[in-house]
């Protein structure tokens, strides 16, 4: 597993998170596409082959723009739907997308799209949301990364155990490609 370097690392606590073999917890939330965004439920993106569902911290926080410039240099949404989410707004998501050049296609099944989750529902729903420091009650996702099979059944599940870490996006792409 890579770990980011010369950054200070804290363990994060255990989590009772959603694990391969789970159903997928479905939500609606909206999600921002190319040109405008509107409410999607995940079980809507997965009929057509395996999701990847990509938890990260708000938009312009060094992780997210990490993981979103190693996914699309991968190009994962050759092999699957890659959407991500995190408690940033719209409007941030629309923000990020354009300043970081994601090609989110017209339509769900093209490109990458962001699902946006002010209050971290679908973080606490799949297990992991964590407090944001020094902000009392404002909850964010821990990164982590879901595979999910076209019936929404997670196939491959990682959340991270300290703050920062990336995922093996090796080993998630051998699931995304195999999908």
């Amino acid at each position: 597993m890579a770990d980011m370097v010369d950054f200070p690392v804290t363990e994060l606590e255990p989590t009772d998170h959603v694990e391969a073999g789970d159903r997928a917890p479905d939500f609606t939330r909206p999600l921002v596409n190319a040109e405008y965004w509107e409410d999607v439920a995940l079980s809507d993106l997965y009929g057509d082959g395996p999701v990847v569902l990509l938890f990260h911290p708000m938009d312009g926080d060094f992780p997210a723009l990490y993981y979103w410039k190693e996914i699309t240099k991968r190009g994962w949404s050759e092999h699957a739907t890659v959407v991500g989410c995190s408690i940033s707004t719209p409007y941030e998501h629309a923000r990020f997308v354009e300043e970081r050049g994601l090609d989110v296609g017209g339509s769900p099944e093209e490109g990458y799209r962001l699902f946006s989750d002010p209050g971290a529902s679908v973080a606490e729903a799949y297990g992991v949301a964590i407090e944001v420091d020094g902000m009392t009650g404002v909850s964010e996702p821990r990164p982590s990364v879901f595979v999910i099979d076209s019936e929404g059944t997670v196939e491959y599940a990682w959340v991270s155990t300290k703050w920062p870490e990336l995922p093996d996006y090796d080993d998630v792409e051998a699931v995304v490609e195999d999908g």
